[in-house]
Formats: structure tokens, sequence, C-alpha cells
């Protein structure tokens, strides 16, 4: 599938609470360093236009319009695979999509959450072991995360998730993966244990963002020997990094999953290749002045 070659390119962003997103800014900062012209627009989905029937006029829509890709996002990733007429071995696997190509009338189907955090993963922790990883959230973005551990290399999975039917579902997409790969449910009388014995922890849940403020473990379960992720990014600073940190753990925050997602669909989208420096550059900008707003509007009170 080779992208079309075009003056400008016109991109979206499907999925509720899309308004404050990132992703326009750093798709329109990429193609001005590429002198492209590129529109990226958010469409933001009240319930009623979550059904299936309503998604595929959406999707409709925006071939008839010339869309060059959407990203999509909660709570239609998995609503929207079986809209799109081919996915990728990712999207097969897990069932759930985060990027819509579109090329002369056909949609395809992409989830660069998964390689967006393997990216981030190899460039933010090099020679971290992956002997054994605790996988905190079996939701969207868990599952896109377990299966990036596996294609990482990982040789233990112990994935938590409060409900035990999607964190079930989660180890059955993995365990198909890798022969050698041993993946397991752990519920919460276990999780203590797992820490103890694992190499790293990941955090995959919406704790820690400012709108769920808190950690998912206790920080006495943390060891200097651990190597802690959190793909949160609002804030980059989580109350889990911040206490990993403080106890000697190696931590890797959410902007490198939050950039390299981004720069793989940008460059599904336009057939360029992302400045990825840059674009984390971008990032840690906009992310600064969002704080300093935000650190203003509180001194004002």
């Amino acid at each position: 599938m080779r992208p079309r070659e075009s003056r400008s390119h016109l991109c979206g962003l499907l999925g509720q609470g899309v308004a404050p997103s990132l992703t326009p800014e750093m798709h329109e900062r990429e193609a001005l360093r590429h002198r492209m012209r590129l529109v990226y627009k958010t469409v933001e989905l009240d319930e009623r236009r979550t059904s299936p029937g309503r998604l595929r006029e959406l999707l409709d829509h925006a071939v008839e319009l010339g869309f060059d890709g959407l990203n999509v996002t909660h709570p239609v990733k998995q609503a929207m695979v079986p809209l799109v007429d081919r996915v990728s071995p990712e999207v097969a696997a897990i069932g759930a999509l985060n990027t819509v190509v579109i090329r002369d009338g056909q949609t395809f189907g992409h989830n660069t959450d998964v390689t967006g955090f393997g990216v981030a993963f190899r460039a933010g922790l090099p020679e971290a072991s992956l002997e054994s990883v605790v996988l905190l959230g079996a939701g969207g973005a868990g599952t896109a995360v377990g299966h990036a551990l596996a294609g990482l290399g990982a040789r233990h999975l112990a994935v938590h998730d409060p409900d035990a039917g999607r964190a079930e579902r989660l180890v059955a997409s993995v365990r198909d993966l890798d022969a050698e790969l041993v993946v397991e449910q752990v519920g919460g009388p276990g999780l203590a244990d797992a820490v103890a014995s694992a190499s790293g922890v990941v955090n995959a849940t919406p704790v820690g963002m400012a709108a769920h403020p808190g950690s998912p473990i206790t920080p006495d379960l943390l060891t200097p020997s651990l190597w802690v992720a959190d793909i949160v990014y609002r804030p980059l600073l989580t109350e889990l990094l911040a206490a990993a940190a403080a106890r000697g753990c190696r931590t890797l925050n959410g902007s490198g999953m939050a950039v390299h997602q981004a720069a793989d669909a940008f460059e599904l989208f336009t057939g360029r290749p992302a400045h990825r420096d840059a674009m984390l550059r971008d990032f840690d900008q906009m992310v600064a002045a969002e704080v300093a707003l935000e650190t203003s509007r509180e001194r004002k009170q």
C-alpha cells in the first residue's frame, strides 16, 4: 500500500474527550518540517455516534471527503475493526485499531500503540531485562502494550486487571504469539509476589492521570532492581514514576509512546519519514506550556 502523492493531507481524530489532544498539533508541526500542508481535525463522538452504523457513516464520509487517514481512540478502537476493509497483523491479533489509512477508496486498519510502545521502550530502557514483566491494565492500551512486550522478547508476562475477564482475554491473545512466552493472569492477592519476582512493571491503566490521581500499586512493592514504565503522559511524572525514581528504579514515562505512535501514524498517512527527535521536543514544549498555563491559573485563584 503506497501513500498517494499529494500536495496536502487531511487527517482526523475520532473519539471522546479528544479536544485537548496533542496529536493534531504534533502532526501539523511535523508536516511543516516537510514543507507539506496538513490539516488535522478532531471529531468528538457523543454516545449517539458510537454505534457501528454511525461509525460506518463517519468512515464513509471520511472516504468521500478525501481524508488521508484517521486516528481512533477511546471508546471505539474495537468497534472500528470490522468496519475497515483490511487490517494489519497487529490489529487482527489484538482486535483493536488506532489508525485508519485511506487510499483509493479503501480503508486499512493499523495499531501504532503497539509499535509506538516498542520503539519507546527500546529507546528509553535499552538493555532492560524482559525476563519477567508485570503488566497493569488489560484494556485497549494494555492489550497493545502486552503484544509489544511479547514482540520485544518478554519471557514471562503477568497481567493484572480488576476485570478478570478482560485480563483473561489479553492473556489468550498474547499466548498465541510465542510458544516460549509464559503469560498468566494475576489477581489482587498475587500481585505483590508477582512484582517481587519481576524485572519490570508497566502501568497501562488510567491511574496516575490528572483525572485519576494515585498509583496502581503501593510504593513499598518497588525495589531498585525493577524498571518501571508508565504510559500516562498527563502528567509525565506520575505518582508511580516519582515513587519508583525515589527508590532507585529505572523509569520510562509516557511521552515516548505518545510521540512514537503519532510518528508511526504520520508515516502511514504521508509516506514521509517522521523527525522523531523533533517531535519529542515538540511534545515536551507542548506539555511544558500546559503545565505553565495550569500553574498560572492556580496562582490567580
